[in-house]
């Protein structure tokens, strides 16, 4: 049978793009559909917008710190509308960028709602297109609990477009997502807690991670609720909110942010029209070539639920494209040693197993670990401190996880992800010499297991 496109994308987030970019410059006749923004979650409603406020939140420290290194300013003043309405420039610039990858790529763009409405056929607009290959490709939209009251709260989609800084805000959750707006809020002077219902919020996290980012968050007096969860929302006369919890007390905001997890978006898209099978969560059942059970259908990213992140995505999506187009380039995509980052103040940033991970795998395990005061603070009143932490297999050396906990701890572990993706032992960290004075060198020079 002839097709109309050899792969039919549907979703210009990260993952899609990516694999209609690449398609496209293999020689495959491809169409991406959006009904929403180029760019997806990432660029749009999630990690680009939010480590712009990140960079915003952490304004507040620069300032408080500078008189200690001899800057005198006149007082600081903070313009949420002007954070937001700069940040809304450069996401259209960045919109831009992937309309002219994608159309620059020989990819045809088709704007609007797409629905499958068949194992080789989509419609969008009043118009049916046939293709030999149906990439889905349109991951996932925040969920807020059925909870009474439920309508005055805010998610992560809401909260990029607010039109002034609330004075109060409760961020509920204990995922990265809740973490690092709580530190956003909080850094740009709102009254902000943090609440969530189990133990120590990073739930996967190394727990060394968890209970430092908890101790030096409280530091920095962010209010932190654990074992604590919502049973209703009330709006005021006044406009506020009274949030009332599961353990009876009370607590009045401006703003009820939640971060509890995200869903897969599969609203209307016809699979029903298919033999595509969900998983017990919700998410598209896919094998390693990231084919659906419908042949002809695959899916990549937040949809099927793996490791839902950006780079991640794009990973999939060049497998995808790869193995369809360009077989002699097509590999696996490795899901070990994914190396990630947490953009709460202080930042955190790790790559392989925990501590914990390692021990439930059997190995014997030697810990390595430092927490040290920066030294751009040590002309400062500030006393934060960063972690750092390696585990080591005891029997063969080799490092099986980096954790750290401050300034520019992402940037930081992204090169040590290399070294742990190379097989790296404990005594390459050794003998490798430090950048001096770095907080990075570090790594290189923590001798002494801890006991």
């Amino acid at each position: 049978m002839a097709y109309d496109f050899d792969l039919y994308v549907i979703g210009a987030g990260s993952g899609g793009v990516r694999a209609a970019r690449f398609a496209a410059g293999f020689g495959a006749r491809v169409a991406v559909a959006e009904s929403r923004y180029l760019g997806g979650t990432c660029v749009n409603v999630g990690c680009v917008p939010k480590k712009l406020l990140v960079y915003g939140a952490h304004y507040a420290e620069d300032f408080e710190q500078a008189s200690a290194y001899g800057w005198t300013a006149g007082e600081a003043s903070f313009d949420w509308a002007t954070l937001i309405a700069n940040k809304d420039q450069e996401i259209n610039r960045l919109n831009g960028i992937y309309r002219n990858l994608l159309v620059n790529s020989g990819v045809a763009l088709h704007e609007g709602h797409a629905k499958i409405t068949g194992p080789h056929e989509v419609e969008i607009n009043g118009q049916r297109h046939t293709a030999e290959h149906i990439l889905v490709a349109t991951g996932g939209w925040p969920v807020i609990p059925q909870i009474p009251g439920r309508e005055h709260a805010i998610s992560s989609n809401e909260a990029f477009f607010l039109k002034e800084l609330p004075k109060r805000v409760l961020v509920v959750g204990g995922g990265y997502i809740a973490v690092e707006f709580a530190g956003i809020f909080h850094g740009m002077g709102a009254q902000t807690s943090l609440l969530y219902r189990g133990e120590l919020f990073l739930r996967g996290f190394d727990a060394a991670v968890r209970k430092h980012l908890a101790e030096e968050l409280t530091r920095r007096g962010l209010d932190l609720q654990f074992n604590a969860d919502i049973q209703r929302i009330d709006k005021q006369a006044d406009g506020s909110l009274e949030v009332t919890l599961k353990d009876g007390r009370t607590l009045m905001t401006d703003c009820v942010f939640y971060a509890t997890g995200r869903r897969p978006m599969l609203d209307n898209l016809g699979l029903e029209n298919t033999a595509v099978a969900l998983d017990e969560k919700g998410f598209v059942k896919v094998n390693e070539k990231y084919e659906t059970t419908e042949p002809s259908i695959l899916a990549i990213g937040d949809v099927i639920g793996r490791v839902q992140l950006t780079p991640v995505a794009l990973a999939e999506g060049m497998a995808v494209a790869r193995r369809l187009f360009k077989p002699e380039q097509y590999r696996l995509v490795d899901y070990r040693m994914i190396p990630t980052a947490v953009f709460s103040l202080p930042n955190i940033g790790t790559v392989g197993l925990t501590e914990e991970q390692a021990r439930e795998e059997g190995h014997e395990v030697q810990i390595f670990e430092s927490r040290f005061r920066p030294m751009k603070l040590s002309l400062t009143d500030c006393q934060e401190r960063t972690l750092m932490k390696l585990v080591v297999d005891a029997r063969t050396d080799k490092v099986l996880g980096c954790h750290m906990v401050g300034p520019d701890a992402g940037e930081i572990v992204q090169g040590l992800a290399i070294a742990l993706k190379a097989g790296a032992s404990k005594r390459d960290f050794d003998e490798t010499i430090g950048v001096h004075p770095t907080a990075a060198e570090e790594f290189v020079t923590m001798r002494t297991p801890a006991a």
